[in-house]
């Protein structure tokens, strides 16, 4: 029979940089859209995997001087082809053991879900019968890291580990494998509510006052209320004053435009947490040297 041990051992072997296992009751009382339940009844655990933002990739836009490195090594290539082969290695692996899963990179351009408003697409898909959800359900990916005991939500509504604070990605893979959960995540203490994500989120598109409150595996959850619309336009396409470009960046962009670089939710949060000591992860030089640059 395969172990919990065993699958991390093949996932970090493969590339993943964390790897949790969330029991499937775990995700009682999620809305059916979002149960990842409905996907793979059968299943008995999902693993989460976790996979590191380089630090290096933000230097670039944190100089105001090189935008591609994260777009790319800190964005795209993590999604796109780093989870995707990882996730292969790991199934392959259950399979051979004889179980079958569900592998899930952090790429949902086919869910039911419109990711601006939380609401399902119009006109997009329909429940195949009343008592299912219409496809593609959606997995709420940091959810499921902190269902995994991988750390904790961070008031930007970022997850957020002890590892690397908010700088990492997740994916997940739903299997039959009769693995054994890992304990919620309980400590120390990540958040201690700054709210630099807020001071410096360049679309503001943090609530300082509105919070958000689910309950997930029996823990109650909280996080500020993010304005999705205001959160995307940031995202791919900042205020002047911290955007370069002029005009149209080019097709070298064209994956998402992350030219905000999450000013607020990651840089200003990792800063905080790295000059405080709560991350495992050290590093011989500060991130921040200079004062952010601003464009007058």
């Amino acid at each position: 029979m395969v172990t919990s041990a065993q699958v991390k051992q093949v996932a970090k072997a493969a590339g993943a940089d964390l790897v949790g296992i969330a029991s499937m009751d775990r995700f009682e009382g999620a809305p059916k859209q979002f149960d990842p339940r409905y996907i793979f009844p059968d299943a008995t655990a999902m693993v989460v995997l976790g996979f590191r933002i380089p630090r290096g990739s933000l230097r670039g836009i944190e100089e105001g001087t090189f935008y591609v490195s994260y777009c790319g090594m800190g964005y795209a290539a993590i999604n796109w082809i780093l989870q995707p082969m990882v996730l292969w290695e790991l199934n392959q692996f259950l399979e051979e053991e004889g179980y079958e899963s569900v592998p899930v990179s952090n790429c949902f351009p086919w869910c039911n879900i419109d990711t601006q408003t939380g609401e399902p697409r119009k006109d997009f898909s329909r429940p195949v019968s009343p008592d299912r959800p219409a496809p593609d359900v959606f997995i709420h990916l940091r959810l499921a890291a902190f269902a995994a005991g991988l750390g904790e939500i961070g008031y930007s509504k970022l997850l957020l580990t002890p590892e690397f604070g908010p700088r990492q990605r997740f994916a997940c893979l739903i299997t039959d494998a009769p693995l054994e959960p890992d304990p919620i995540y309980e400590g120390p203490e990540l958040c201690d509510r700054c709210m630099l994500c807020v001071r410096d989120c360049t679309g503001q598109a943090i609530s300082r006052d509105e919070t958000v409150k689910v309950t997930v595996a029996g823990h109650d959850v909280e996080w500020g209320k993010i304005d999705i619309a205001k959160c995307a336009k940031a995202f791919q396409s900042p205020p002047p004053e911290h955007n370069p470009f002029l005009g149209d960046p080019g097709p070298v962009y064209v994956y998402g435009r992350a030219l905000e670089g999450a000013r607020g939710c990651m840089r200003a949060c990792m800063v905080h947490l790295e000059e405080e000591g709560k991350l495992r992860k050290r590093f011989e030089r500060p991130f921040r040297v200079r004062k952010p640059w601003r464009i007058e």
